[in-house]
């Protein structure tokens, strides 16, 4: 029972802080967009997804090496780049070439 607990308690301890769902926006020619992002750390593997008022869409190339991450978007044949960092419990920095957004921890 101790071994299972520490073994649990081990998992609980290792899990990424980036795990979790997020939130920001960004300014577009139309107006400001909200943006949602729900993200999933295994090891050194991101997967999740990012929502846009016009639907959901998958995170693709995610990777992770400690506070930072990177993943692609694609928009029919564009992909973009993405890093991140997570700056603090709440708050990631995401970097493309359209410029930074910051996003906030959804509780």
């Amino acid at each position: 029972f101790v071994l299972l607990f520490l073994m649990g308690s081990v998992a609980t301890f290792a899990q990424s802080k980036i795990t979790g769902k997020w939130k920001g926006s960004r300014e577009t020619p139309n107006g400001t967009m909200e943006l949602n992002y729900t993200f999933k750390v295994e090891g050194d593997k991101l997967t999740g997804t990012w929502t846009t008022p016009r639907g959901e869409n998958q995170l693709e190339n995610g990777k992770v090496d400690g506070n930072k991450f990177s993943y692609t978007m694609s928009f029919g044949e564009m992909t973009m780049e993405n890093n991140g960092e997570l700056v603090s419990d709440n708050e990631i920095v995401i970097k493309t070439q359209r410029g930074e957004m910051k996003l906030t921890r959804v509780e």
